[in-house]
C-alpha cells in the first residue's frame, strides 16, 4: 500500500456535514446514497461522508467505540500561497467551520493554520513554501519530481 485514496468521516448531521463540504469546493458524487453516504472528490482525494450508526455497522463496531473528533489527527490541505490559505479560512468560517487556530507563520517556514468542520473534524490549511503541488492539488515532496 503505497497511497490513501479515500478518507471516510462519521458524522451525525449528513446534511449539514455535505453542505459544508459542499460549499467549500468539494464535488459530490452520483454514487452517494442519500440519507447515509456521500461521496465527494477533492482534488487527487476523495471524501466520504459516513452517518456515525451506519460506519459503526460497516466497521462491525458499536456507535461508541467510534471516537469523537476531534482525535488525534487532522485533515490538511496545502495551498498555492498564504493568501490562499486566508481565503480558505474565510471560506470555511462562513460555511460553518470553528476556527481552532487562525493561521500564523510556522516554525517549519510556511503558513498554517486549523479549524474544525461542524461535525468537529479538524483540518489544517497550509502554505508550504518546500512543498510544489500538482494541478490535482496533490503535494510533491522536495526528494519527488
Amino acid at each position: 500500500m503505497s497511497h490513501v485514496s479515500l478518507v471516510t468521516l462519521g458524522v451525525r448531521d449528513l446534511p449539514r456535514a455535505e453542505a459544508f463540504y459542499l460549499a467549500m469546493g468539494w464535488h459530490r458524487s452520483s454514487a452517494s446514497v442519500e440519507g447515509t453516504v456521500t461521496f465527494l472528490r477533492g482534488g487527487a482525494l476523495v471524501l466520504a461522508l459516513f452517518v456515525r450508526d451506519d460506519f459503526a455497522a460497516d466497521a462491525a463496531l458499536a456507535d461508541d467505540a467510534l471516537a469523537e473528533p476531534p482525535g488525534p489527527i487532522a485533515l490538511a490541505c496545502n495551498l498555492e500561497t498564504e493568501e490562499a490559505v486566508d481565503d480558505a479560512f474565510r471560506r470555511a468560517e462562513a460555511a460553518g467551520a470553528r476556527i481552532v487556530k487562525a493561521p500564523t507563520r510556522a516554525d517549519w517556514g510556511g503558513y498554517s493554520g486549523y479549524l474544525a468542520d461542524p461535525e468537529g473534524h479538524l483540518w489544517e490549511f497550509a502554505h508550504n513554501p518546500g512543498f510544489g503541488l500538482r494541478d490535482d492539488g496533490a503535494v510533491v515532496l522536495p526528494d519527488e519530481s
